[in-house]
């Protein structure tokens, strides 16, 4: 399964479609979405959230779980360093080994200060690159103390994620050679609303070292309102909406909801077709918005 994922990643068209767990003991109702839609036969595989914006959520690696034991497909599950030390990081680790889940995606995390949990604190013993330096160890057959675990865990992949956008390409040129450096197969990239943005991604990433060892993934998040445009300009480092975005929306807006949705759809969808004819590995972000999502795929 995950050998046909990471196949499919350097040598073939790759789209993933991210799922967000909601703030309920209960996975299965996006499951049942995600089913009755079709999506997972227009997917490669999916992704889990782990409490996105600090706000509590179901757990990333059992939702990972269930989705694979549903369509089976592989899962990328998202660990935040904000929530974990070296003890949890490992042990999660090492149960998820078992049942399967074994792609993982590397992520910082959000502050905690912005938690809905009263007096949260994060851990933050260290970046995202800590944790993918712990895959590496187990992928070797050693904890991150160097002790050799009594039967060697089966093979992780690890995946990392950057900003689309920075005022000085260069930034984003050490981030990727960082997380290449430390062993990421995939970078999965913030939302991207121009194609000239990506050309450029993709030609700081080919002048990385060892740029062969990952691949560039574009994320893409559909805008289909004036205020996500706004919000995702003003609020969201690292994403840059084109001027002409917002103002095609501002304009639709005036005609009503419905012109608006339409266009913000067909400048989505656009996008979406433009990315997979210059470079066909996709993350789709959505919000849970799986109708969008199965409209932007067909």
């Amino acid at each position: 399964m995950f050998d046909e994922l990471i196949n499919k990643l350097k040598n073939d068209t790759y789209i993933t479609l991210e799922t967000t767990p909601s703030h309920s003991p209960i996975f299965s109702p996006i499951i049942e979405t995600i089913a009755e839609l079709g999506l997972d036969k227009l997917v490669d595989g999916f992704t889990t959230t782990d409490n996105p914006l600090a706000k509590l959520k179901y757990n990333s690696l059992f939702a990972a779980k269930m989705l694979q034991d549903r369509f089976h497909k592989p899962v990328i599950a998202t660990m935040s360093m904000r929530d974990r030390n070296k003890i949890a990081l490992q042990s999660d680790l090492l149960g998820s080994n078992e049942v399967d889940v074994r792609a993982i995606l590397a992520l910082t995390g959000d502050p905690a200060t912005i938690s809905d949990q009263p007096h949260t604190k994060g851990v933050f013993e260290a970046d995202s690159t800590l944790l993918l330096d712990i895959i590496s160890c187990f992928n070797s057959g050693i904890d991150y103390a160097g002790k050799p675990f009594t039967c060697k865990p089966r093979e992780v992949y690890p995946f990392a994620v950057i900003n689309s956008y920075a005022k000085n390409p260069k930034t984003l040129q050490k981030k990727m050679q960082k997380k290449i450096k430390h062993g990421a197969i995939g970078i999965i990239t913030q939302p991207i609303y121009d194609i000239q943005s990506a050309k450029l991604l993709l030609e700081l990433k080919e002048s990385t070292e060892h740029s062969s060892s990952a691949e560039l993934i574009f994320g893409i998040f559909p805008i289909t309102k004036l205020r996500t445009a706004q919000f995702l300009s003003a609020h969201v480092p690292g994403i840059n909406v084109p001027n002409y975005w917002i103002e095609a929306l501002r304009v639709a807006n005036e005609k009503g909801a419905q012109e608006e949705y339409r266009v913000g759809f067909e400048l989505s969808k656009k996008l979406f077709e433009d990315l997979k004819a210059l470079h066909p590995k996709i993350h789709l972000m959505t919000a849970n918005q799986f109708q969008i999502a199965k409209d932007i795929l067909i």
